[in-house]
């Protein structure tokens, strides 16, 4: 019932930029935290940065400093600015939106691939 739009994807060379937006639509009535969340082929799925309806942020070590999560709560929307990234970086990025403790919904996925 709860739809998640992502996109801003694409590649990229190390050192450059990258803006991923999520729009969520669908019936729930209020919205705890959005954050962006990345898979790298083989590897775990990792949270890259959270932010709540309230502003308070969290961000991976290894995003910290690169990265910047904002939101438009409007519009149901959550941002990831990405600056100065890495080959390391390469991954696919999901969307996730938090109604509550118990229920979450992701988005469908979009790839970042930063070349060396």
């Amino acid at each position: 019932q709860v739809q998640l739009v992502e996109s801003g994807g694409g590649l990229v060379q190390a050192g450059g930029s990258l803006r991923l937006s999520c729009a969520a639509s669908g019936s729930f009535f209020s919205i705890s935290a959005m954050g962006w969340y990345r898979q790298a082929p083989g590897k775990q799925r990792e949270l890259v940065a959270t932010i709540t309806s309230g502003g308070g942020t969290n961000f991976a070590g290894s995003a910290k400093g690169r990265f910047t999560i904002s939101r438009d709560n409007a519009k149901n929307t959550v941002y990831l600015q990405m600056n100065s990234l890495k080959p390391e970086d390469t991954a696919v990025y999901y969307c996730r939106v938090v109604v509550s403790s118990t229920l979450s919904y992701w988005g469908q996925g979009t790839q970042v691939t930063v070349s060396s």
